[in-house]
């Protein structure tokens, strides 16, 4: 079973005070702490899990600067036999279209039965890019996959649909996935994988590498343009009370009323 996993270095903002680039297209990099994308990290462990029933290969692909390297080598680390790092700076603005035609480009002469990717990004959350590349390689795909089972060459999975509903259904190898967070318990990275991953030959590519030409990438090879970013204002804010319990219950009352609210 040969798998490749489409994975992205993206910023940890859940913490992080996020300020917005002087061209307002972007963020501030700066202090900020990149890693594997959450969903992507599901995707990888199982992947590897996989690979450790059945055999096979695991590659792991990433479309991103220099530093995305760090996230390939966590692949590695983690059990992926091969990594891929497309880096270009005409890749810069790629959205989620742009990003797939890159991808398409980079495997689609490689050998694979499976391809998982993340079910959306935590930097953008388009959720686009794994649909798009199935349809560039002609394959069918299934999306928020929380389980996977495979029946020769077939995949029976389960995918969440909204409001705690969940649909079972069949696809055919070849295919790609893309996998929702809960469907595995990731691995530690351990020392003597960090080790062995930092032997391996990480291959990169750039533009002229896989044949496409600079229309179809960045921007201009975009269906969608970030026109403007900002941190949405804040319109309201919280008052505090004081007094005693009777005080606040009075002040409550007064609020009530005076909103129309009794």
């Amino acid at each position: 079973m040969d798998i490749i996993v489409c994975v992205k270095h993206v910023p940890e903002t859940a913490e992080a005070e996020i300020k917005i680039n002087p061209d307002g297209k972007g963020v501030e990099e700066s202090g900020l702490v990149f890693d594997i994308n959450e969903w992507d990290d599901y995707a990888l462990e199982e992947a590897v899990q996989i690979k450790e029933k059945l055999g096979g290969t695991v590659t792991a692909v990433t479309v991103g600067p220099e530093a995305a390297g760090s996230t390939l080598r966590k692949c590695l680390a983690r059990g992926a036999d091969n990594a891929i790092r497309l880096t270009d700076p005409k890749f810069e603005g790629s959205d989620s279209y742009a990003i797939a035609k890159i991808l398409n480009k980079a495997v689609k002469d490689l050998h694979f039965d499976l391809i998982l990717t993340g079910a959306q990004a935590g930097d953008d959350s388009y959720a686009a890019m794994g649909p798009i590349l199935a349809g560039l390689l002609g394959i069918p795909h299934a999306t928020m996959i929380k389980k996977i089972e495979f029946n020769n060459d077939t995949i029976r999975f389960s995918r969440e649909l909204e409001g705690g509903l969940e649909e079972v259904g069949e696809v055919r190898l070849p295919t790609l996935l893309t996998i929702q967070t809960g469907i595995n318990e990731p691995r530690y990275v351990s020392i003597m994988g960090i080790r062995k991953a930092m032997q391996k030959e990480m291959k990169i590519l750039g533009l002229t590498d896989i044949g496409l030409g600079e229309d179809e990438v960045g921007e201009s090879g975009s269906w969608v343009r970030i026109e403007k970013m900002y941190v949405p204002p804040v319109e309201k804010q919280a008052e505090f009370l004081k007094g005693s319990p009777e005080e606040i219950a009075a002040k409550v009352a007064e609020i009530i009323k005076a909103r129309g609210l009794v």
